[in-house]
């Protein structure tokens, strides 16, 4: 059935939208503090970091507020070829000489100075693809062969051309989107509870045949076992957050920095959060999060549609399972995984992706969707 409905304009979520902000100030501020030092040993430039993230937030903010005046409808005309697409991009990755090697991972394409990492755009396309899908086959949402294969194929060729680079935190986060996004749009449980069946024995036997694995689950629980390997990223990260106290040592002072922290201004940034400002800081943050990420499932619950609501959904968990994971990495409630923390850390692809993601948000929250005779597009509940 063709789309008969039409859309009322609106305000955006202006609390989304500000909360967005501060973050990405705070992040400008902190990857600045946190990377000068490392930027003037490896480059003679204490700016090189900051100069490139200052382009990134510009060119972000540029990117949001054009995409927040596209209505979202417009994504269901990108969901099956950007999906295409990325799936092409995750396989050329594979072939030698097309993606960058970084950390013993290869997620990178580079051209000079400039690099984009797959995964980040391959979250976004795949909560687009099942978005439209779903809201296609809505009818049809009980059925296993008609709706439920067609999606969760793509997903696993996508989960192993992530899983080879390796990218083993992106593919959770994907995972758990499928899972959320087709139990929204009315999918029955029973194949969910296959979906988990299935994966749970699957990421064991992932971590149990690649040896660094282990050694991160080894290290996440007795880090002290091996202090200068193993366990030294979140034994540092402890010091961090020691050290800051309630208040913070102040800007610019930490000492985890100083070739102590790896990484501090990307996977480790929150730890020179919590050094320089402290609990006081690292709430900050957390109550920052929480509410961009309450705003995104209020927009979602809000839609009257079923694409908009799917679509709003899957973009706000992305960005809330990328934080959760990065904080309780570096904070020792789970394995360190590699993930950047959303708007804060350094990163040009990362920025970009969320920039757009909120950008999708907050079209979706200045549109009313009036339904008039389109079956497919109410919600099933």
């Amino acid at each position: 059935m063709g789309e008969q409905s039409s859309l009322t304009r609106g305000r955006p979520d202006i609390a989304l939208f500000i909360v967005t902000i501060i973050l990405v100030v705070i992040g400008t501020v902190m990857i600045y503090s946190s990377s000068s030092i490392i930027a003037m040993e490896k480059y003679g430039d204490g700016y090189h970091y900051i100069k490139k993230q200052i382009l990134f937030v510009l060119l972000g903010l540029g990117i949001m507020i054009g995409i927040s005046r596209l209505p979202y409808h417009c994504w269901k005309r990108v969901a099956y070829p950007g999906m295409l697409i990325s799936i092409a991009l995750l396989a050329l990755l594979i072939i030698p000489g097309f993606g960058a090697k970084v950390g013993g991972a290869t997620r990178w394409f580079r051209v000079g100075y400039v690099s984009f990492q797959v995964s980040e755009l391959v979250k976004i396309m795949l909560v687009i693809f099942l978005a439209h899908y779903l809201t296609k086959k809505i009818a049809r949402i009980k059925e296993f062969s008609r709706v439920f294969m067609v999606p969760l194929v793509v997903l696993l060729i996508i989960l192993g051309l992530v899983l080879y680079q390796p990218d083993f935190g992106a593919a959770v986060i994907m995972v758990v989107v499928f899972m959320l996004m087709f139990y929204l749009a009315g999918g029955r449980i029973v194949y969910l509870a296959g979906l988990v069946a299935a994966v749970i024995p699957v990421g064991v036997a992932l971590i149990i045949h690649e040896s660094y694995r282990m050694q991160r689950l080894m290290s996440f629980l007795d880090p002290w076992e091996d202090p200068t390997r193993t366990g030294f990223q979140i034994i540092q990260s402890f010091i961090s957050f020691g050290s800051g106290g309630a208040f913070g040592v102040g800007l610019g002072n930490s000492m985890q920095k100083l070739f102590y922290l790896p990484e501090p201004h990307t996977d480790f940034i929150l730890s020179v959060i919590a050094e320089e400002g402290g609990f006081v800081g690292v709430i900050i943050v957390l109550v920052l999060f929480c509410v961009l990420i309450i705003r995104g499932f209020v927009i979602s619950f809000n839609c009257t549609d079923l694409f908009g609501m799917l679509l709003a959904s899957g973009l706000t968990t992305v960005i809330a399972l990328e934080a959760f994971i990065n904080m309780a990495a570096v904070m020792g409630l789970i394995p360190t995984k590699g993930l950047v923390l959303p708007f804060l850390s350094y990163g040009g692809t990362s920025l970009m992706m969320c920039m757009v993601t909120v950008g999708i948000l907050l079209n979706i929250s200045s549109c009313q969707e009036r339904n008039e005779g389109d079956t497919d597009t109410p919600r099933p509940w």
